[in-house]
């Protein structure tokens, strides 16, 4: 007698009958059924999130956002300030070329309201300034000879001597004596800078629809010699007064002058360019951008020298100047219909409107009574089209 064959592993089995089932489902063809579900709160559902979708796409994509247009954004920028007035101190009178720093013309610059002078250094030894550390002494034997200090003032002698004024005493240094704090002289030239003018002139360009516009009117009479900067009035005049600035910044002059402080000048070119080229204008804003609240990192100051020669001796003036610092920011976005966006945005918005018929259906299958009803109804199998024979029936 012939022996019996082994049977297959019954795992063997199963992994081809899910086989063949994965191959059958593959050549399966899934098309929508209709059911019309008289359900009057299901249709208020229904029709309630198409009209929330609608309302989004129209109102905030295509109406605020203009998603409908090509878009670009950081306009190719050009700045060009001047600055006018004199004012004085307690001993001299300024003018621009003297408290306007650096006097190019670029688009950051500053003005000096206030500055600490330290006239007729020479070089040679002197006392370290009380605000060095470990500066103070007692003895020779507490300075060592050699020894700089980068926050100092020179190289340390090894002698410990008095200080300017009071019984002090610190570190003798070899430098340029006397040093700043030894000899300084406070001068304040801010009473008149709230009435300097500052010209900002710009000109922008966006390459990508070939547009471009300054800031300032085209005019052959004069107008520039004769206006000043009003948002409604003489928006293309860009003549800044100084203490306007710092008042629109939400700064107080007086107190900006003495400590120094940075300001933004923010110009802003939002255009529509489906519109006409003269819709297109600047928006101008003004804030603070050194952080005022934190003391060790707010205000501004700098440090610059002016050197002479007296007979065959250098000498110097240190001054330390606080100031008002303006740097002008430009940016913007311009935009113009094109049909690539357009039709992206739309098939978008039609696509999103089938989010209602989902939302519905989920309810429906899940909350609403007689749901497998619902279910047997929606999701039918139609096994008379797997024949070929009916198939060609079609």
């Amino acid at each position: 007698m012939a022996a019996a064959e082994p049977k297959p592993p019954a795992g063997a089995d199963a992994a081809r009958r899910l086989a063949g089932g994965c191959w059958s489902a593959l050549w399966d063809y899934e098309t929508p059924k209709v059911i019309v579900v008289k359900n009057r709160r299901l249709g208020v559902v229904y029709r309630a999130v198409q009209l929330l979708i609608l309302l989004y796409f129209v109102w905030y994509v295509f109406i605020v956002q203009k998603s409908y247009q090509d878009s670009e954004t950081g306009p190719e920028s050009s700045v060009i300030t001047k600055v006018k007035g004199i004012t004085y101190s307690e001993h001299k009178v300024w003018d621009v070329e003297e408290y306007v720093k650096p006097p190019e013309g670029g688009s950051v610059f500053s003005i000096i309201t206030r500055i600490e002078v330290t006239a007729s250094q020479t070089l040679g030894n002197c006392p370290e300034s009380v605000r060095v550390s470990n500066a103070t002494c007692d003895l020779d034997e507490d300075c060592v000879s050699g020894q700089l200090d980068m926050l100092g003032n020179g190289l340390r002698t090894g002698r410990c001597v008095p200080y300017y004024q009071g019984s002090a005493k610190t570190c003798e240094v070899s430098g340029w004596c006397p040093v700043e704090d030894g000899a300084s002289v406070s001068q304040f030239l801010g009473k008149m800078a709230p009435n300097f003018t500052i010209l900002i002139k710009n000109s922008i360009h966006y390459p990508k629809f070939q547009f471009s516009k300054g800031n300032i009117e085209h005019r052959k009479d004069g107008y520039l010699k004769h206006c000043t900067f009003d948002e409604v009035s003489d928006l293309y005049c860009p003549i800044f007064k100084l203490g306007f600035i710092v008042e629109q910044a939400g700064e107080n002059f007086t107190e900006l002058a003495h400590t120094g402080g940075v300001i933004g000048v923010v110009i802003n070119w939002d255009c529509d360019l489906d519109l006409p080229a003269s819709k297109c204008n600047p928006k101008y804003s003004f804030r603070r951008l050194d952080p005022k609240h934190i003391p060790a990192s707010s205000g501004y100051n700098f440090r610059f020298a002016k050197y002479y020669k007296t007979n065959n001796s250098t000498t110097r003036t240190l001054i330390k100047a606080y100031g008002i610092r303006i740097d002008v920011i430009v940016h913007g976005q311009a935009g113009k219909f094109s049909l690539i966006p357009t039709i992206i945005n739309l098939a978008t918005a039609l696509t999103s409107i089938g989010v209602g018929s989902f939302l519905c259906d989920w309810i429906l299958l899940t909350f609403m009574n007689k749901n497998k009803v619902y279910s047997h109804k929606k999701f039918d199998k139609d096994s008379t089209l797997a024949d070929p024979r009916g198939l060609a029936q079609l």
